[in-house]
Protein backbone atom coordinates (compact mmCIF):
# COMPACT_ATOMS: atom_id res chain seq x y z
CA UNK A 1 0.00 0.00 0.00
CA UNK A 2 1.29 3.48 -0.89
CA UNK A 3 1.92 5.92 1.93
CA UNK A 4 2.94 9.54 2.11
CA UNK A 5 6.33 9.34 3.83
CA UNK A 6 8.26 6.56 2.15
CA UNK A 7 11.87 7.55 2.81
CA UNK A 8 13.59 7.36 6.17
CA UNK A 9 14.43 11.06 5.95
CA UNK A 10 10.82 11.93 5.24
CA UNK A 11 9.62 9.85 8.19
CA UNK A 12 12.14 11.52 10.47
CA UNK A 13 11.07 15.02 9.48
CA UNK A 14 7.45 13.98 9.70
CA UNK A 15 8.02 12.79 13.26
CA UNK A 16 9.61 16.12 14.15
CA UNK A 17 6.59 17.90 12.66
CA UNK A 18 4.24 15.73 14.72
CA UNK A 19 6.21 16.59 17.86
CA UNK A 20 5.91 20.30 16.98
CA UNK A 21 2.13 19.88 16.60
CA UNK A 22 2.07 18.14 19.98
CA UNK A 23 3.94 21.01 21.67
CA UNK A 24 1.64 23.54 19.97
CA UNK A 25 -1.46 21.65 21.12
CA UNK A 26 -0.05 21.36 24.63
CA UNK A 27 0.70 25.10 24.81
CA UNK A 28 -2.74 26.08 23.52
CA UNK A 29 -4.43 23.66 25.93
CA UNK A 30 -2.68 25.28 28.89
CA UNK A 31 -3.03 28.84 27.62
CA UNK A 32 -6.70 28.85 26.53
CA UNK A 33 -9.84 28.17 28.48
CA UNK A 34 -13.01 29.64 29.93
CA UNK A 35 -11.00 32.15 31.96
CA UNK A 36 -8.24 34.40 30.62
CA UNK A 37 -4.85 34.14 32.31
CA UNK A 38 -1.98 36.62 31.77
CA UNK A 39 0.81 35.17 29.65
CA UNK A 40 3.43 36.13 32.22
CA UNK A 41 1.88 33.70 34.68
CA UNK A 42 2.80 30.75 32.46
CA UNK A 43 6.51 31.10 33.22
CA UNK A 44 5.90 31.63 36.92
CA UNK A 45 3.87 28.42 37.18
CA UNK A 46 6.75 26.40 35.73
CA UNK A 47 8.99 27.70 38.51
CA UNK A 48 6.44 27.43 41.31
CA UNK A 49 3.67 24.85 40.96
CA UNK A 50 2.58 25.30 44.55
CA UNK A 51 1.66 28.96 44.32
CA UNK A 52 -1.85 29.53 45.62
CA UNK A 53 -2.98 32.47 43.48
CA UNK A 54 -6.08 31.94 41.33
CA UNK A 55 -4.12 32.24 38.08
CA UNK A 56 -1.59 29.65 39.23
CA UNK A 57 -4.35 27.23 40.21
CA UNK A 58 -6.01 27.58 36.79
CA UNK A 59 -2.76 27.05 34.89
CA UNK A 60 -1.80 24.09 37.08
CA UNK A 61 -5.17 22.41 36.47
CA UNK A 62 -4.88 22.96 32.72
CA UNK A 63 -1.30 21.69 32.73
CA UNK A 64 -2.43 18.56 34.60
CA UNK A 65 -5.26 18.03 32.10
CA UNK A 66 -2.89 18.41 29.15
CA UNK A 67 -0.39 15.92 30.59
CA UNK A 68 -3.20 13.47 31.37
CA UNK A 69 -4.69 13.81 27.88
CA UNK A 70 -1.24 13.28 26.31
CA UNK A 71 -0.57 10.12 28.32
CA UNK A 72 -4.05 8.69 27.64
CA UNK A 73 -3.99 9.55 23.93
CA UNK A 74 -0.56 8.05 23.32
CA UNK A 75 -1.35 4.94 25.35
CA UNK A 76 -4.66 4.24 23.60
CA UNK A 77 -3.15 4.79 20.15
CA UNK A 78 -0.25 2.39 20.74
CA UNK A 79 -2.57 -0.16 22.34
CA UNK A 80 -4.84 -0.02 19.31
CA UNK A 81 -1.91 -0.42 16.91
CA UNK A 82 -0.67 -3.50 18.77
CA UNK A 83 -4.12 -5.10 18.91
CA UNK A 84 -4.70 -4.47 15.21
CA UNK A 85 -1.38 -6.15 14.46
CA UNK A 86 -2.15 -9.07 16.78
CA UNK A 87 -5.66 -9.76 15.47
CA UNK A 88 -4.96 -8.62 11.88
CA UNK A 89 -8.26 -6.81 12.18
CA UNK A 90 -8.32 -3.16 11.03
CA UNK A 91 -11.34 -2.46 13.26
CA UNK A 92 -9.66 -3.75 16.42
CA UNK A 93 -9.35 -1.35 19.36
CA UNK A 94 -8.78 -1.62 23.14
CA UNK A 95 -12.49 -2.29 23.63
CA UNK A 96 -12.08 -5.58 21.77
CA UNK A 97 -10.57 -7.18 24.88
CA UNK A 98 -13.42 -6.07 27.11
CA UNK A 99 -11.01 -3.64 28.76
CA UNK A 100 -13.42 -0.71 28.83
CA UNK A 101 -16.38 -2.79 29.97
CA UNK A 102 -14.36 -4.57 32.64
CA UNK A 103 -13.01 -1.33 34.07
CA UNK A 104 -16.47 0.24 34.11
CA UNK A 105 -18.06 -2.78 35.80
CA UNK A 106 -15.52 -2.85 38.62
CA UNK A 107 -15.77 0.90 39.18
CA UNK A 108 -19.57 0.83 39.37
CA UNK A 109 -19.45 -2.24 41.63
CA UNK A 110 -17.03 -0.46 43.98
CA UNK A 111 -19.19 2.67 44.08
CA UNK A 112 -22.55 0.93 44.47
CA UNK A 113 -21.69 -1.93 46.84
CA UNK A 114 -18.46 -0.83 48.54
CA UNK A 115 -19.21 2.93 48.73
CA UNK A 116 -15.78 3.82 47.36
CA UNK A 117 -15.56 7.53 46.62
CA UNK A 118 -11.81 8.24 46.35
CA UNK A 119 -10.73 8.98 42.77
CA UNK A 120 -7.31 7.43 43.40
CA UNK A 121 -8.89 4.23 44.69
CA UNK A 122 -11.31 4.07 41.76
CA UNK A 123 -8.42 4.41 39.30
CA UNK A 124 -6.69 1.34 40.74
CA UNK A 125 -9.98 -0.57 40.84
CA UNK A 126 -10.61 0.29 37.18
CA UNK A 127 -7.09 -0.84 36.30
CA UNK A 128 -7.71 -4.14 38.09
CA UNK A 129 -11.05 -4.61 36.31
CA UNK A 130 -9.48 -3.95 32.92
CA UNK A 131 -6.80 -6.54 33.60
CA UNK A 132 -9.26 -9.18 34.79
CA UNK A 133 -11.51 -8.69 31.75
CA UNK A 134 -8.53 -8.94 29.39
CA UNK A 135 -7.30 -12.08 31.18
CA UNK A 136 -10.70 -13.74 30.71
CA UNK A 137 -10.75 -12.85 27.01
CA UNK A 138 -7.17 -14.06 26.59
CA UNK A 139 -7.93 -17.41 28.26
CA UNK A 140 -10.96 -17.87 26.01
CA UNK A 141 -8.72 -17.20 23.03
CA UNK A 142 -6.86 -20.42 23.81
CA UNK A 143 -9.93 -22.66 24.19
CA UNK A 144 -9.65 -25.70 21.91
CA UNK A 145 -6.43 -24.48 20.29
CA UNK A 146 -2.71 -24.76 20.89
CA UNK A 147 -2.12 -21.17 19.90
CA UNK A 148 -3.74 -17.81 20.40
CA UNK A 149 -6.61 -17.44 17.92
CA UNK A 150 -7.30 -13.87 16.70
CA UNK A 151 -10.85 -14.80 15.71
CA UNK A 152 -11.60 -16.36 19.10
CA UNK A 153 -10.17 -13.28 20.82
CA UNK A 154 -12.53 -11.02 18.90
CA UNK A 155 -15.55 -13.21 19.64
CA UNK A 156 -14.58 -13.59 23.30
CA UNK A 157 -14.07 -9.83 23.58
CA UNK A 158 -17.51 -9.12 22.18
CA UNK A 159 -19.11 -11.63 24.57
CA UNK A 160 -17.27 -10.39 27.68
CA UNK A 161 -18.00 -6.77 26.77
CA UNK A 162 -21.71 -7.55 26.45
CA UNK A 163 -21.68 -9.45 29.77
CA UNK A 164 -19.95 -6.72 31.78
CA UNK A 165 -21.99 -3.97 30.13
CA UNK A 166 -25.31 -5.65 30.97
CA UNK A 167 -24.26 -6.24 34.58
CA UNK A 168 -23.12 -2.62 34.87
CA UNK A 169 -26.45 -1.35 33.56
CA UNK A 170 -28.27 -3.62 35.99
CA UNK A 171 -26.36 -2.18 38.95
CA UNK A 172 -27.06 1.39 37.88
CA UNK A 173 -30.76 0.65 37.44
CA UNK A 174 -30.91 -0.79 40.96
CA UNK A 175 -28.96 2.14 42.45
CA UNK A 176 -29.97 5.24 40.47
CA UNK A 177 -28.51 7.49 43.18
CA UNK A 178 -25.00 6.83 41.80
CA UNK A 179 -25.97 7.18 38.14
CA UNK A 180 -25.21 10.90 37.89
CA UNK A 181 -21.92 10.31 39.67
CA UNK A 182 -20.84 7.76 37.10
CA UNK A 183 -22.05 9.47 33.93
CA UNK A 184 -19.02 11.72 33.51
CA UNK A 185 -16.60 8.84 34.03
CA UNK A 186 -18.59 6.72 31.58
CA UNK A 187 -18.45 9.53 29.00
CA UNK A 188 -14.69 9.95 29.44
CA UNK A 189 -12.94 12.91 31.02
CA UNK A 190 -9.57 14.38 31.94
CA UNK A 191 -11.12 17.03 34.18
CA UNK A 192 -9.98 16.85 37.79
CA UNK A 193 -7.08 14.51 36.97
CA UNK A 194 -4.22 16.25 38.75
CA UNK A 195 -0.62 15.12 38.54
CA UNK A 196 -0.98 13.49 41.96
CA UNK A 197 -3.65 11.19 40.52
CA UNK A 198 -1.62 10.42 37.39
CA UNK A 199 1.80 9.78 38.93
CA UNK A 200 1.12 6.33 40.51
CA UNK A 201 0.23 4.86 37.09
CA UNK A 202 2.77 6.88 35.10
CA UNK A 203 5.71 4.43 35.53
CA UNK A 204 3.52 1.54 34.34
CA UNK A 205 2.36 3.41 31.24
CA UNK A 206 5.79 4.79 30.36
CA UNK A 207 7.38 1.36 30.82
CA UNK A 208 4.72 -0.22 28.59
CA UNK A 209 5.32 2.40 25.87
CA UNK A 210 9.06 1.70 25.93
CA UNK A 211 8.43 -2.05 25.74
CA UNK A 212 6.05 -1.51 22.82
CA UNK A 213 8.81 0.27 20.91
CA UNK A 214 11.30 -2.52 21.72
CA UNK A 215 8.80 -5.07 20.36
CA UNK A 216 8.41 -3.23 17.05
CA UNK A 217 10.58 -5.58 14.97
CA UNK A 218 9.06 -8.82 16.38
CA UNK A 219 5.60 -7.38 15.68
CA UNK A 220 6.63 -6.61 12.08
CA UNK A 221 7.52 -10.28 11.68
CA UNK A 222 4.38 -11.45 13.46
CA UNK A 223 2.01 -9.64 11.08
CA UNK A 224 3.45 -11.58 8.12
CA UNK A 225 1.71 -14.69 9.50
CA UNK A 226 2.45 -17.37 12.07
CA UNK A 227 4.01 -19.80 9.59
CA UNK A 228 6.46 -17.27 8.18
CA UNK A 229 7.30 -15.97 11.66
CA UNK A 230 8.03 -19.49 12.91
CA UNK A 231 10.18 -20.23 9.87
CA UNK A 232 12.19 -17.10 10.70
CA UNK A 233 12.78 -18.49 14.19
CA UNK A 234 10.33 -16.30 16.09
CA UNK A 235 8.63 -17.62 19.22
CA UNK A 236 5.22 -16.44 18.10
CA UNK A 237 3.37 -17.41 21.27
CA UNK A 238 5.76 -15.42 23.46
CA UNK A 239 5.50 -12.38 21.19
CA UNK A 240 1.69 -12.57 21.19
CA UNK A 241 1.54 -12.80 24.96
CA UNK A 242 3.89 -9.83 25.34
CA UNK A 243 1.83 -7.81 22.84
CA UNK A 244 -1.36 -8.60 24.75
CA UNK A 245 0.23 -7.72 28.09
CA UNK A 246 1.56 -4.37 26.85
CA UNK A 247 -1.71 -3.49 25.11
CA UNK A 248 -3.70 -4.31 28.24
CA UNK A 249 -1.40 -2.27 30.48
CA UNK A 250 -1.65 0.74 28.15
CA UNK A 251 -5.40 0.55 27.56
CA UNK A 252 -6.20 -0.44 31.14
CA UNK A 253 -4.17 2.43 32.56
CA UNK A 254 -5.70 4.92 30.12
CA UNK A 255 -9.26 3.79 30.86
CA UNK A 256 -8.57 3.76 34.59
CA UNK A 257 -7.46 7.41 34.50
CA UNK A 258 -9.79 8.93 31.93
CA UNK A 259 -12.80 6.64 31.75
CA UNK A 260 -14.33 5.39 28.50
CA UNK A 261 -12.54 7.46 25.87
CA UNK A 262 -13.19 5.71 22.57
CA UNK A 263 -11.94 5.74 18.98
CA UNK A 264 -8.39 7.00 19.68
CA UNK A 265 -7.09 3.44 19.61
CA UNK A 266 -8.95 2.84 16.34
CA UNK A 267 -8.39 5.90 14.18
CA UNK A 268 -4.84 7.02 15.09
CA UNK A 269 -3.09 3.80 13.93
CA UNK A 270 -4.88 4.08 10.57
CA UNK A 271 -3.85 7.72 10.24
CA UNK A 272 -0.25 6.77 10.97
CA UNK A 273 -0.24 3.86 8.52
CA UNK A 274 -1.37 6.26 5.80
CA UNK A 275 1.71 8.35 6.61
CA UNK A 276 4.51 5.84 7.27
CA UNK A 277 3.21 2.36 6.42
CA UNK A 278 3.22 -0.77 8.57
CA UNK A 279 6.73 -0.61 10.03
CA UNK A 280 6.08 -0.54 13.78
CA UNK A 281 9.49 1.00 14.44
CA UNK A 282 7.99 4.19 13.01
CA UNK A 283 4.32 3.46 13.62
CA UNK A 284 4.62 3.32 17.42
CA UNK A 285 6.42 6.66 17.98
CA UNK A 286 4.03 8.32 15.51
CA UNK A 287 1.07 6.83 17.39
CA UNK A 288 2.39 8.20 20.67
CA UNK A 289 2.82 11.70 19.25
CA UNK A 290 -0.36 11.93 17.15
CA UNK A 291 -2.51 10.12 19.73
CA UNK A 292 -1.42 12.59 22.39
CA UNK A 293 -1.93 15.55 20.05
CA UNK A 294 -5.41 14.46 18.97
CA UNK A 295 -6.68 13.99 22.51
CA UNK A 296 -5.19 17.29 23.70
CA UNK A 297 -6.94 19.12 20.82
CA UNK A 298 -10.17 17.25 21.62
CA UNK A 299 -9.93 18.42 25.23
CA UNK A 300 -9.31 22.00 24.08
CA UNK A 301 -12.26 22.01 21.67
CA UNK A 302 -14.53 20.45 24.31
CA UNK A 303 -14.14 23.60 26.44
CA UNK A 304 -15.54 25.93 23.81
CA UNK A 305 -18.26 23.94 22.02
CA UNK A 306 -21.07 24.80 24.46
CA UNK A 307 -19.57 27.56 26.60
CA UNK A 308 -19.69 28.00 29.54
CA UNK A 309 -20.28 24.23 29.87
CA UNK A 310 -17.83 21.54 28.74
CA UNK A 311 -18.46 18.52 26.55
CA UNK A 312 -16.93 15.31 28.00
CA UNK A 313 -13.82 14.47 26.03
CA UNK A 314 -15.13 10.98 25.28
CA UNK A 315 -18.03 12.54 23.37
CA UNK A 316 -15.61 14.69 21.37
CA UNK A 317 -13.55 11.66 20.34
CA UNK A 318 -16.77 9.87 19.37
CA UNK A 319 -17.77 12.82 17.17
CA UNK A 320 -14.38 12.61 15.47
CA UNK A 321 -14.09 8.83 15.37
CA UNK A 322 -17.57 7.62 14.43
CA UNK A 323 -17.45 8.85 10.80
CA UNK A 324 -13.96 7.36 10.45
CA UNK A 325 -15.20 4.02 11.81
CA UNK A 326 -18.07 4.01 9.31
CA UNK A 327 -15.59 4.78 6.51
CA UNK A 328 -13.36 1.85 7.52
CA UNK A 329 -16.33 -0.51 7.76
CA UNK A 330 -17.66 0.51 4.32
CA UNK A 331 -14.17 0.19 2.85
CA UNK A 332 -13.94 -3.35 4.23
CA UNK A 333 -17.32 -4.31 2.83
CA UNK A 334 -16.38 -3.00 -0.63
CA UNK A 335 -13.29 -5.20 -0.61
CA UNK A 336 -15.44 -8.25 0.05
Amino acid sequence: MAYLLSSTKGKFWGLLLSLFLFLLAFFLNVRLGQLSVPGAVMGEVILNFNADSADHVIIYERFSRAVTAAIIGGSLAVSGALLQALTRNPLASPGIFGINAGALFFVVFAVVFLSVSSLSALIWIAFLGAGIAAAIVLSLGFVGKDTLSPIQIVLAGVAITALFTSMTQGMLVVDEANLDRMLLWMAGTVSGRTLDVLLPLLPILMGALICAFLLAKPVNILVTGDDIAKNLGQKTMLVKLLVVLIAVLLAGGAVAIGGLIGFIGLIVPHMVRALVGDDHSWLIPYCISLGATLLIFADLVSRFMIRPQEIPIGIMTAIIGAPFFIYLARKGFRKE
